[in-house]
């Protein structure tokens, strides 16, 4: 028990959880918490923008398991970081923001960047406090460890008044919060393995949080054992190596036609962890809503999501670790006692993924690119990306072989990979971190390249770049073609400016230019930045420009 004030409060309430890094962008709002800070081994990463600082923080969330943590100031700067908010919030990502708020006596006057906090995360945060009284300061710290870590995980928001942070108070600091997830029930899991001996045409679609090198083993285990293919969810290809032989894809943007198919024709679905949202579910017509058309065992640890969309045939209340390991301490007698008629689910995987790709229009051949770098790599490389056409061949053409290899917002936000590169690299500063972004995804937060460099995040950045915002370019060919409207853009110099930043830069017009590009960018031992200038008619890894609106034009 020690008088502290509120600053200090908030600060060894974040050492007592384990917390070595945190995100912010100061702000006179919280200046006791900076103070804090520098008495404290919390590594604090001082960012460029308070959405930059929350998507980075978001990234860690993903990384560790444990809430990322992000501090910004009041009005301005919570809007700024509501973007993370919402990417945790779709990602069910634990993490944890802290926003300065005006002095209490100033509250509900409109004050200088008065925001309402409860109402303007009210739907995107998990949970939303605000500390009147800092003798309750301790008590909603460990509670919001907790709460952004149980059931499905996801953002708690805590308002901070300024001058409650200045007030003294003996306090006594919670210990390590963990959370225990439910475990599934004995006769569920009988009656899974039932179902599973009877099925001819079986499949698991793995998406969620609360994923583990160990769980991943684990449903690659399960997988083999069980003889039943294995989709991954839409930007979480991690969850499988990708020379898996049970590994069948992602259900992604562009997907293959031949798994929407195995997955329509299943005679037992298994949905592991995730809730199979609008992009994965296909504009939610992959499955009959409520009731899909196939028997349907959801897996979830978040009671609340059983039956939310889908009524399952069985609703299991479990995280992926707790189900796998039940399924995978069977009784010999109720493993598949034949396997399936040949599946070669792998198979129609890997077609869709050749070693070098269509030939695209122009110079420049992305999915050559990615095929080098998936040959180059290690499994432990960490790429990111942000949302974009551009992201497409990462996608399809680059292998994920290692649980924490992809940093991507399922919720689809522009200018996400650069702030997850960041992060990325702060917590594996031996793993290659790549971060992919299209040219109008790169601005959304090219600022954050100074925040790479002043922590000596050595990360590598390729801009993608068509010359326009590349998804609503093919979203207008396809409703309204040829009449083109605000998607152009006129960019600068990237290279130019990724020196400016500190940066070793390189242009990159033609794809045999790449490889020589890329091994001087990892010599260099800097952050490093290629430009890739593509066709824009080199749209889709599938389709060009002009094909999309010829289809159009003929309906």
């Amino acid at each position: 028990m020690t008088k502290m004030n509120g600053g200090e409060v908030i600060v060894k309430s974040l050492e007592a959880q384990g917390v070595d890094r945190i995100f912010c962008v100061p702000g006179e709002s919280y200046l006791p918490v900076l103070d804090a800070l520098q008495h404290s081994p919390i590594d604090t990463v001082l960012a460029r923008q308070e959405g930059g600082a929350a998507m980075m923080a978001e990234a860690d969330g993903k990384m560790t398991g444990r809430p990322g943590i992000a501090i910004v100031t009041r009005g301005p700067g919570a809007t700024n970081a509501s973007a993370g908010i919402h990417i945790a919030q779709q990602d069910s990502t634990p993490m944890i923001m802290l926003v300065g708020q005006v002095a209490r006596a100033m509250k509900g006057r409109d004050a200088f960047q008065e925001v309402d906090f409860t109402s303007f995360f009210g739907d995107m945060a998990k949970h939303v406090v605000e500390v009147d009284d800092v003798a309750m300061l301790a008590d909603v710290m460990a509670d919001a460890f907790k709460i952004a870590m149980e059931g499905r995980p996801g953002p708690v928001v805590i308002s901070l008044p300024e001058d409650m942070l200045y007030d003294s108070v003996t306090a006594d600091i919670h210990p390590y919060v963990t959370v225990r997830h439910p475990a599934p029930k004995s006769d569920d899991i009988d009656q899974l393995k039932d179902m599973l001996q009877d099925a001819q045409r079986p499949m698991v679609i793995a998406g969620g949080p609360l994923w583990d090198e160990d769980d991943v083993a684990a449903l690659s285990r399960f997988a083999a054992a069980y003889d039943v293919p294995v989709a991954c969810s839409f930007r979480r290809q991690r969850l499988m190596r990708a020379d898996d032989p049970s590994y069948a894809g992602d259900l992604g943007l562009g997907c293959n036609p031949k798994l929407l198919q195995r997955i329509k024709d299943a005679d037992l679905l298994i949905l592991l962890g995730g809730r199979l949202s609008e992009i994965p579910s296909q504009s939610y017509e992959l499955l009959n809503i409520p009731i899909p058309q196939m028997p349907f065992v959801h897996i979830h640890s978040d009671a609340d999501e059983l039956g939310r969309v889908y009524t399952p045939t069985i609703g299991i209340h479990a995280s992926p670790a707790t189900f796998l390991a039940a399924m995978n301490t069977p009784k010999a007698e109720t493993l598949r006692q034949s396997p399936c008629p040949e599946q070669n689910a792998y198979q129609e995987w890997s077609a869709t993924s050749p070693p070098h790709g269509p030939t695209p229009p122009g110079d420049v051949n992305m999915a050559e690119i990615m095929g080098y770098l998936r040959d180059v790599l290690p499994d432990t490389a960490i790429m990111t990306n942000g949302a974009g056409n551009y992201a497409t061949w990462l996608h399809r053409f680059y292998h994920f072989r290692h649980h924490q290899s992809q940093l991507a917002p399922t919720s689809g936000s522009m200018g996400y990979g650069i702030p997850a590169a960041v992060a990325g690299k702060a917590r594996f500063p031996d793993r290659p971190v790549i971060a992919f972004a299209g040219d109008g995804c790169f601005q959304m937060t090219m600022q954050e390249l100074a925040t790479a460099k002043q922590i000596g995040a050595a990360m590598m950045v390729i801009v993608v770049d068509n010359g326009m915002y590349g998804t609503i370019r093919m979203h207008q060919e396809s409703h309204f073609p040829g009449r083109i409207n605000h998607t152009g853009l006129v960019n600068p110099d990237f290279v130019m400016l990724g020196q400016s930043m500190g940066f070793h830069a390189e242009k990159v017009i033609k794809t045999s230019e790449f490889e020589d590009s890329f091994d001087r960018c990892m010599k260099s031992g800097l952050p490093s930045l290629i430009h890739i200038v593509i066709d824009p008619e080199a749209i889709s890894p599938s389709r060009t420009m002009s094909e999309i609106r010829h289809a159009a034009e003929t309906l």
